[in-house]
């Protein structure tokens, strides 16, 4: 009979729940908002050991479970834009991922004569989880993945050798042996191999320093931050009311960013904030298209006159017929607009309705997108000359872009050593949406060693550093300008060169183990002992 740890085999199932529900508790308080990091691979342990020795549909319901109370928490801010229904759709859909997961470690942990919570296995599960989840559907929602927890952890350091995917790896790692020393100390089956005995306590302990050793093996990696040095401005004009109704009044939101960039050029004219390279706008700092509206045009030119250096804006394009653009456009001083970047992912559901008549059925919401959004054809650099004497090359990022592990990469591996990332979370309000994605630009500061611009309309803004430290981290809806030096580099980590190889092999490897798995037939369980029958005895006829 093979037991949950510590529990009466009656309870078994109800244990199984249990630990499911705290392992979804658990993520939730991992992530930014409540920030207890290393509550993440003790979530990971839970529904491990929630898993195994049950069938893979038990498996599946208990990683579904975990993932509802997850994803529904976590994710509660959509619900602000396009309203419970498709808010309850994007939670169920998301972790439909985890039952997966579920299912998986369930039937892997439970081959062989008894089972066993098996971390390596557990690791690449949650690998694959995500790089699935990355991707699917209409190109994936790759938001709150283990590893954008851990921006302040020793483990996100990891991003720097193989990006993202091997900082989630270490987490599920880490989980998986906790889960393992658990097993291993609180089962008592029947089988020989598994009873404790007396170095059981001594392997637990050398198990657990195999964890710590794994958990603290990310100061091992160095996170250069030397550079020559580009002094940026962020300006976070704030918008007139937080909601859906962010920009019910566009000229105001507009005048916003135009007024702060105004105010900050007198503030350099009078010598007291420094001159600097480059000044970037938040998405939707204007919504007006400048290029159709002449009054929009000209606030714009002339904040970016009385600043006297090009500026980065946020803006939206009438364009192409009948869509529009959500896009970075660049001006220059006396120019105008000189580079036009085209957001290449649009949001679905936000910013495109996909299936519209479909969806429709279940939300009238989808038709607040009154327009699809266009999607851009490639990354573009935003080349600007430095004070310092070299050449600002800004990749931009456009909000949920930079969760997105190939349209980061693209922009470093086109030269760029400086990264924007523009956001607009006004529609979010008060939620932890503002906070998850400054920790997703943190994560792709080490992963690629380049210092963000990370820059919204309200909040929260930061100039984060190449080793992922924030300055300036701005409060929520307030009118905000940030300004200092941040070092550009152009060395490339490792992450950056071996690309997504690295999640490619640990789904391939994945895949192995699945498959030699289903290979070897375990052997019946709880099955009576067979009985050999003896040959039947003869006995040779009397003589005599």
């Amino acid at each position: 009979m093979i037991r949950v740890p510590f529990v009466p085999d009656p309870l078994v199932g109800v244990a199984r729940l249990a630990l499911a529900i705290v392992a979804a508790a658990a993520l939730c308080a991992a992530f930014p908002g409540r920030d207890v990091w290393i509550l993440a691979p003790v979530a990971v342990a839970l529904l491990a050991l929630a898993t195994c020795g049950a069938r893979a549909r038990v498996g599946f319901l208990l990683g579904l479970l975990t993932g509802l109370g997850f994803f529904g928490y976590s994710l509660s801010w959509a619900g602000i834009v396009v309203g419970v229904v498709p808010w309850v759709g994007l939670t169920v859909s998301q972790a439909l991922f985890t039952g997966l997961l579920g299912a998986a470690t369930a039937y892997l942990q439970s081959r062989g004569p008894v089972p066993r919570v098996r971390p390596l296995v557990v690791a690449l599960a949650w690998v694959v989880q995500e790089a699935l989840r990355d991707r699917l559907p209409y190109g994936g929602f790759p938001w709150v993945r283990l590893a954008f927890s851990q921006a302040d952890s020793p483990l996100g350091r990891l991003a720097a050798l193989a990006g993202a995917p091997a900082v989630t790896f270490a987490v599920a790692l880490v989980g998986g042996i906790l889960a393992a020393v658990v097993w291993r100390l609180g089962t008592r089956p029947t089988d020989k191999d598994l009873t404790p005995g007396r170095h059981s306590w001594g392997r637990a302990a050398l198990t657990l320093g195999a964890a710590a050793v794994v958990l603290l093996s990310g100061f091992a990696v160095p996170l250069p931050t030397e550079g020559s040095p580009a002094n940026v401005m962020a300006v976070q004009g704030n918008v007139p009311r937080p909601g859906l109704d962010f920009n019910a009044e566009r000229r105001q939101v507009l005048d916003n960013h135009a007024t702060a960039t105004e105010d900050a050029a007198a503030e350099i004219a009078a010598g007291a904030r420094a001159k600097p390279d480059l000044v970037v706008w938040p998405e939707n700092s204007s919504d007006i298209d400048p290029t159709r509206n002449r009054d929009a045009e000209a606030e714009i030119t002339r904040a970016v006159d009385a600043v006297g250096v090009p500026v980065v804006v946020g803006t939206l394009l009438e364009q192409p017929a009948p869509d529009i653009s959500n896009v970075a456009l660049l001006y220059e001083p006396g120019k105008g607009i000189v580079q036009t970047y085209v957001k290449q992912h649009p949001v679905p559901f936000g910013e495109y309705i996909p299936n519209r008549d479909f969806f429709r059925l279940f939300s009238d919401k989808v038709d607040l997108v009154r327009a699809d959004f266009a999607a851009g054809t490639g990354p573009v650099l935003f080349r600007v000359p430095a004070a310092s004497g070299g050449e600002i090359l800004a990749g931009p990022t456009i909000c949920f872009e930079v969760a997105y592990d190939d349209l980061v990469r693209d922009n470093v591996d086109l030269g760029a050593n400086l990264l924007l990332v523009q956001t607009n979370n006004a529609t979010f309000g008060y939620t932890d949406e503002s906070v998850q994605q400054l920790a997703i630009s943190r994560i792709r500061a080490m992963e690629h060693g380049r210092s963000i611009v990370h820059v919204s309309t309200v909040g929260v803004s930061a100039l984060v550093s190449p080793d992922g430290t924030v300055h300036q981290p701005s409060a929520l809806f307030t009118r905000t300008v940030l300004s200092g030096s941040l070092p550009l580099r152009n060395v490339r980590t490792i992450a950056t060169m071996v690309g997504p190889w690295p999640e490619y092999a640990a789904c391939l490897a994945f895949v192995a183990i699945v498959l030699l798995a289903g290979l070897r037939r375990p052997p019946p369980r709880d099955l009576p002992p067979r009985v050999h029958a003896e040959p039947p005895v003869t006995s040779e006829p009397h003589r005599g």
